[in-house]
């Protein structure tokens, strides 16, 4: 029997890349003696399936190099839910620096292009910056999108809605969703604790729009029609200066963004009963931020200075409380509730 069709009665059928790099992974884990090379001859791969397997693995942190590079051949097999966690933080970095460089990108642009753009050297419909700093003006603007607006509106909001603007937020959703127009808006997690806040989202999910929850928002932000956005200069300052802008050339970079984080965000009404992780001990946030640097069961052990068993059920104990039927699945669930974003304890050598 050839090793493919091994492959394919053990349930992982080998047909495309990636399904040849998961069962290269799958059989190095099995065998961790084994050299990478040794496993593709297994499987049978040919030069390209075996170094497109190779860039797989190691681009999704599932094999990384060992700090000697005397034998290039050879890895280290990294644990998935450890892969995912260091790639979500990679990808947190990431964000965090595309959002410097968006706002140093903006006060470059208006002061280089600005003052052309304003005098009409290039036409409305393709791009139109402008820095607006009258609040009333700001307000003008969204009363205005209100009645513009013909497919979807996207907003993020850093925090809590005004009391006195609540009325008129419900008022304008009632506007929008008669006329069919999809509405999207995210809020930081923190907002929920204001019970204001938690009937507000309550009517305004009630109306219709579509609401997420996440543990970091990075600035105040709306869209529309891939057309408009409004959105802070200084991503830290809510009472900075107001960009508008105008035209899909610059609009869809920011709707790309707001993709992004709508994506790692939680949707409304799920977080209570679905994903939880408040009633963590301070020795389960211990575990749990070690085990999310990758760092063994017996090093935990010593850290904390309790036995194997007692670290298994800590970690049972953490599944538990975030609902989750592994430690993969713990270990994303904690991100996405922010529970690793402080610093954890320094473990014991």
């Amino acid at each position: 029997m050839s090793r493919n069709a091994a492959v394919t009665r053990a349930g992982s059928d080998v047909r495309l890349g990636s399904d040849q790099a998961l069962a290269v992974y799958q059989e190095l884990r099995a065998r961790p003696e084994a050299g990478f090379d040794e496993v593709a001859d297994r499987f049978e791969l040919s030069a390209d399936e075996r170094e497109r397997c190779r860039c797989e693995l190691a681009s999704l942190g599932l094999t990384a190099a060992p700090d000697d590079l005397s034998d290039p051949g050879a890895h280290t097999v990294v644990d998935p839910d450890v892969a995912l966690l260091r790639l979500l933080r990679r990808e947190r970095d990431r964000l965090q620096e595309r959002l410097a460089a968006t706002s140093r990108a903006h006060t470059a642009l208006e002061a280089l292009a600005g003052p052309f753009l304003r005098a009409g050297a290039a036409p409305r419909s393709e791009v139109e910056v402008e820095i607006v700093t009258d609040p009333q003006r700001v307000l003008r603007e969204l009363s205005d999108l209100t009645e513009s607006v013909r497919t979807a509106v996207h907003v993020m909001h850093t925090g809590s809605v005004r009391r006195e603007d609540m009325a008129a937020e419900l008022e304008r959703d009632r506007s929008r969703a008669a006329r069919g127009v999809r509405v999207r808006a995210m809020y930081s997690r923190r907002v929920g604790t204001v019970p204001e806040m938690t009937q507000h989202l309550e009517d305004r999910a009630a109306l219709g729009v579509e609401l997420r929850l996440s543990p970091v928002v990075p600035m105040n932000m709306v869209l529309a029609d891939e057309n408009f956005a409004l959105l802070p200069t200084d991503p830290h300052d809510p009472d900075s200066p107001i960009i508008l802008a105008r035209g899909p050339g610059l609009v869809r970079s920011y709707l790309a963004l707001y993709e992004y984080c709508w994506q790692a965000a939680s949707r409304y009404g799920e977080e209570p009963g679905e994903q939880g992780g408040d009633g963590l001990s301070d020795q389960q946030r211990a575990a749990l931020h070690m085990l999310a640097s990758g760092i063994k069961d017996e090093q935990i052990a010593r850290s904390l200075g309790v036995s194997l068993r007692t670290v298994s059920r800590l970690l049972s104990e953490v599944m538990q409380e975030l609902g989750a039927a592994s430690r993969f699945e713990a270990g994303v669930k904690a991100a996405r509730l922010g529970l690793l974003d402080g610093e954890g304890p320094e473990p014991v050598a």
